[in-house]
């Protein structure tokens, strides 16, 4: 399983206790044989996030997430299944062996592009504190007219790039091989000659939140185009993901549950330097949710976006306005989001400013931001001529395509009210106009998650017989997960089973799956497999209500009992439609005669099933 062995996969979970790992992250209670704890995926002070030491399953009522310990760390840190197993491994100092590679533990081949990048950054500023010649002196001039001198190059593994081949015939000495070089994107393959891919550049070295380097920048000296030239993405790198400086700043942001984000490496640095120790920046794109969601681990009280008061600056500015959506709304309740904004005066970028005006300036400036939708909606009437009812009319517009994912939301109608009053309109004609405003499509979204998204699919009026029915579905195959001998008993159930829900008949056949394969197979190790077929698995199969006192296997025997019977009526419904649509005489016999069967078969099995539910 991806390059790391079931024997592998199966001694770093039993090194690794779930209540153990989650209680490293927050704090956990025990009540009865389980553990509580508030979820650290969302945030909210009445616990509701559970932890069963028996299964090793987790699973938050709040948000509906769950899943094994593998999951936990999937979850709370943004990685793959196999990158979760190799932290995990790390943390129980266990050493795995990955398919295909050589000696006693071989490295995987994103740890090879990771040692490939540590190897580049440490030859990089090598070149920078050491090398000669008047290249190597522009890069430590230009720094150091940046008040990036001292300490600073070291704390940030600041480096220059020389180019003309010295990067790959450093890599080549230490026995890396063409392709890896080229897939770390240090190297570019120009028609059989390899080739440095950063040449007579100062070097910014990009690091994951765990401190691992993954990719770099690169300033040009002097002049030149591009002037900021970024790894492509590669294995490791994806720019709508990362955030340059976060590994220095998730401390500063914990203690002050405030994250600040900018533009440029260099405003990071001279933030940091400057004591204001919570700043990030995005990697050469706009802030994305993705961005969002990871910032929202680290700092619990908001965001701040730090606009530079530039041309370029103002146009992000506009763009971050399609983040606006209903984690913003009091609706969201502990999962809300507070995203706000400032644009810097007088077209300085941060560094600038606070070199010119100080830290306490700027952390007032960061102080005064005002909430993205006023900033939004300040910036859109700024744009127009309000004194002309022509303006006004447009005005309005441009506004409420700010206001219009959130229409539904009493923040947008308390915006809308507000907006009448500045327009001099009337607010039923504001209200009703942003009621029958469309929000735009992938509204929030980065390019990638767009494009990923499935359609926009019309929601199912449900009865309450079907939702009952879903119900069952959930509850029994929670059950079979999490008691694999129940699952056995009721196999051909599993099997058999109509299922209302494309994703229920996908977890029921990865559950038999993997029990015909290892019949052993423990709960946890069923939820893992199931995880790799569908995301959707953890919620379903560690979300069944457990009913006090009962034993397993007659609930197991109960939940199989009443969705059979469903398919049965569900059975006699499609035979009576087929009768009433025409038929033969004959047929129509044979069709009544099924019928009645059918129908006292399921009247005696409903009166049984009744006795059992009430004893």
């Amino acid at each position: 399983m991806a390059g790391i062995s079931d024997e592998d996969i199966q001694k770093v979970r039993d090194a690794n206790d779930v209540v153990a790992v989650i209680g490293e992250r927050v704090p956990v209670k025990q009540k009865g044989r389980d553990f509580w704890c508030c979820c650290p995926l969302h945030q909210e002070k009445t616990p509701s996030f559970k932890i069963d030491p028996s299964t090793q399953l987790w699973h938050c009522f709040g948000c509906g997430e769950g899943g094994d310990v593998f999951s936990f760390i999937m979850k709370t840190e943004d990685m793959t299944f196999p990158e979760a197993v190799r932290r995990l491994a790390e943390r129980a100092h266990i050493d795995i062996v990955e398919a295909g590679g050589r000696g006693s533990v071989p490295a995987s081949r994103k740890a090879r592009l990771k040692d490939i990048c540590a190897r580049t950054a440490e030859f990089y500023h090598t070149q920078l504190m050491r090398g000669r010649g008047s290249e190597a002196d522009a890069a430590r001039s230009y720094l150091a007219s940046r008040g990036f001198g001292g300490k600073v190059p070291g704390k940030w593994c600041l480096g220059f790039a020389p180019g003309r081949g010295a990067l790959v015939r450093h890599l080549s000495s230490l026995g890396f091989k063409a392709d890896e070089m080229v897939a770390a994107n240090v190297a570019l393959d120009g028609r059989g000659a390899l080739r440095d891919r950063f040449y007579n550049r100062v070097m910014f070295p990009i690091f994951d939140v765990s401190g691992d380097c993954i990719a770099f920048g690169g300033r040009v000296i002097g002049t030149g185009e591009p002037k900021y030239l970024n790894s492509q993405e590669t294995p490791l790198f994806h720019k709508s993901q990362v955030l340059y400086g976060l590994d220095h700043a998730k401390a500063a942001m914990a203690a002050t549950g405030v994250a600040i984000v900018v533009e440029g490496y260099t405003d990071v640095i001279a933030l940091h330097e400057a004591g204001i120790e919570n700043a990030v920046a995005t990697l050469g794109t706009a802030l994305t949710m993705r961005h969002i969601r990871v910032l929202s681990r680290h700092a619990s009280k908001r965001i701040v976006y730090l606009f530079d008061g530039d041309a370029a600056g103002q146009r992000a500015a506009d763009r971050a306005l399609a983040f606006i959506d209903k984690s913003m709304t009091p609706e969201a309740g502990r999962s809300q989001v507070d995203l706000v904004a400032v644009t810097l005066p007088d077209n300085l970028d941060p560094a600038e400013f606070v070199q010119a005006r100080g830290s306490d300036a700027l952390r007032e400036l960061v102080d005064d931001a005002k909430p993205l939708l006023e900033y939004g909606i300040d910036r859109r009437l700024a744009s127009h001529n309000l004194d002309s009812a022509e303006g006004r009319a447009r005005a309005l517009d441009d506004c409420l395509a700010v206001l219009a994912p959130i229409k539904e939301s009493i923040l947008a109608k308390d915006y809308a009210v507000r907006l009448a009053g500045r327009l001099r309109l009337r607010e039923n004609d504001v209200l009703e106009a942003l009621a029958a405003k469309e929000p735009p499509r992938f509204q929030g979204r980065d390019d990638e998650e767009a494009a990923a998204a499935p359609p926009p699919r019309a929601k199912r009026a449900l009865s309450r017989a079907e939702r009952n029915r879903l119900r069952f579905e959930r509850e029994f195959l929670s059950l079979a997960a999490q008691h694999p001998l129940v699952a056995l008993a009721h196999a051909d159930t599993l099997a058999q089973i109509q299922w209302h829900e494309e994703v229920h008949r996908l977890l029921a056949d990865s559950i038999l799956a993997t029990l015909a394969e290892n019949p052993a197979a423990a709960g946890v190790d069923i939820v893992t497999r199931a995880t790799l077929v569908t995301p959707h698995a953890p919620r379903v199969l560690t979300g069944g209500l457990q009913r006090e006192g009962a034993e397993p296997e007659a609930v197991g025997a109960y939940l199989a009992e009443e969705l059979a019977l469903g398919d049965a009526e569900e059975a006699i419904g499609a035979l009576t439609a087929q009768l009433a649509g025409g038929v033969a005489p004959e047929e129509a016999e044979l069709l009544h005669a099924a019928i009645a069967t059918l129908q006292m078969d399921v009247a005696a099995r409903r009166v049984a099933h009744r006795a059992v539910q009430h004893s």
